[in-house]
Formats: structure tokens, C-alpha cells, sequence
């Protein structure tokens, strides 16, 4: 894959952090000129996200350094499998090691939740969608991974989609006025409207949007939402999504089901690396 600058420029801000003046460990304890090898190794299963990354975190250290992967992003893994191996200098490695593994572990955590909520909504036409919830300065990332582990992106901003929620309804006066608004100003970008009820349903529907987003409904108002829907328009259920409610989400008929969680409340997976000295002439990828 292909990182674009907004990418790169979140893993130079990561190593500038981290490295600040310099690693005042690693520099009198390990030669210059010494090689290390290692390998990153699953301590628990899940889907893996990241490895372009971590190949970016070296390149900027040292472009000697090689990565070679076992897996690729968006593949399953289980316990105890090497997901890739890194070699070269060993103050470049010891150096990019932290924050490589905490960008793996977190878009490895984010995809393999996100898989889980698509694997539970197997057999429905409903796609997962994340969320703005993202870690702050992160949130190309934690979207590459959602997408990695099966899940669909939402709005990356508040640049590229309007959404209309109870905030700018109670503003405007009402959905009609909201959706007037907005096109009155010439924005030329998909509409979607968020709603509590019925009632607010058949507004949105009149006011000809491009999506409809069901907010904390029941499960049997979302049925009949879709049912007065017909597929005019598309649907997404939003609040309250948990991994054990969403098949009953899903089999209501929605297209769309949005989960905060796959992103705010992600477990980073244990990936250790472990590193061992190797002389120049040794082992090589």
C-alpha cells in the first residue's frame, strides 16, 4: 500500500516524540555498526493492520533496514505466528521498535474488532461503518485499519458528508429548515439526517436526503423504519451497538450499522518484537 503524506507525517511526529534528542539507552550499549534480527510475533490471534506502517517507521530511521513480512494487512493470525521479520542496524531498529509495535498493536486491535462485528453480521445486507470517535492526530490510521478488518469508512470529517443531528435540527427548527439550509448554501455533498422517531422518519423522507441514520432506536422501530423505508432511501442504525446486539440490528434490514467502539474502546493486541544480536554477515531476508 501506497501511504500517502498525511501518513508518513503521523509516523515522523511518532519518532520525533519518542526519539526526541536521542536514545540515550540504546547509543553506549549497542555498536553502530551492529546488526540486529528480530521478529514480530502474535501473542494473541486477530487480524493484522499496520505492517505498511511499521515498514515507514524504519524507512525513516534507516532505509537499510528490511522488513520482510509473513502475512499481509488484513490477514487472520493465530497465536504464536511471526507476522514479519526486521533487520539491519541495530540503534535504527531499537530506535523505531515502540513506536512501530504501538502502531501495529493499535490498527491490529482496531481491525480485528472491526472483523468481529462483521463476522456477526454475516448473511445481512448491513455494512459496518465507524465513526469520528478516533484517537485524536490519528485518524487516517484507525480508518485504514477499520477498512482492513472488513468495515466501511463513514465521513472522514466534517468536510465530506453532511450529517444533520438533533443539535443543528434544534438550531434550525426542524429537519425541512435544516436540509433547506444546507442547500441553500450550494454544498454539493451527500445529506443525512439524523432521527429519534417515526415522525421524524417521514420528515426526512419528504426532505429527499441520501441517508437516514436510525439514533438509539429499538430494535422493532428500526423494522418498521425499514419497512416504511422500502428502500427509497439508505438506512444506518447508530447508539447502542454492541457485538451482541448487532445480528439483531442487521436482520432488520438496515444497510448500515455505525459502531463508536471499533475505534474509541479498541484493545491494542499483544505483538511482541523480539530482537537478537546478529553480525553483519550473518543471517539475512
Amino acid at each position: 500500500m501506497d501511504l500517502n503524506d498525511e501518513t508518513r507525517a503521523i509516523i515522523e511526529r511518532a519518532l520525533a516524540e519518542d526519539i526526541g534528542a536521542g536514545d540515550v539507552t540504546s547509543a553506549p550499549i549497542i555498536p553502530a555498526n551492529a546488526h540486529l534480527y528480530g521478529e514480530f510475533l502474535a501473542k494473541e490471534a486477530g487480524i493484522l493492520a499496520g505492517l505498511d506502517v511499521v515498514h515507514e517507521v524504519f524507512r525513516q530511521l534507516d532505509p537499510a533496514i528490511v522488513l520482510s513480512p509473513r502475512l499481509q494487512d488484513g490477514d487472520a493470525f493465530a497465536v504464536g505466528d511471526i507476522l514479519a521479520t526486521v533487520s539491519g542496524s541495530g540503534p535504527g531498529i531499537l530506535m523505531g521498535e515502540r513506536v512501530a509495535l504501538n502502531f501495529l498493536q493499535r490498527m491490529s486491535g482496531i481491525a480485528t474488532m472491526t472483523h468481529r462485528y462483521v463476522q456477526a453480521t454475516a448473511g445481512a445486507r448491513a455494512r459496518i461503518l465507524d465513526t469520528r470517535k478516533t484517537m485524536p492526530g490519528l485518524r487516517a490510521l484507525d480508518k485504514l485499519a477499520v477498512r482492513l478488518g472488513g468495515g466501511v469508512n463513514h465521513r472522514i470529517g466534517l468536510y465530506d458528508m453532511v450529517l444533520i443531528k438533533d443539535n443543528h435540527i434544534e438550531a434550525a427548527g426542524s429537519i425541512t429548515a435544516a436540509v433547506e439550509r444546507v442547500r441553500a448554501a450550494g454544498i454539493a455533498l451527500p445529506i443525512e439526517v439524523e432521527i429519534d422517531d417515526l415522525a421524524q422518519l417521514d420528515e426526512a423522507l419528504a426532505a429527499n436526503v441520501e441517508r437516514i441514520m436510525l439514533d438509539n432506536m429499538d430494535t422493532e422501530t428500526m423494522r418498521a423504519a425499514v419497512e416504511r423505508v422500502a428502500g427509497r432511501v439508505e438506512l444506518e442504525a447508530s447508539g447502542g451497538v454492541t457485538l451482541e446486539r448487532v445480528p439483531e440490528i442487521a436482520a432488520t434490514g438496515v444497510d448500515y450499522i455505525s459502531v463508536g467502539a471499533i475505534t474509541h474502546s479498541v484493545k491494542a493486541l499483544d505483538i511482541s518484537l523480539d530482537l537478537v544480536m546478529q553480525p553483519s554477515s550473518g543471517r539475512k531476508e
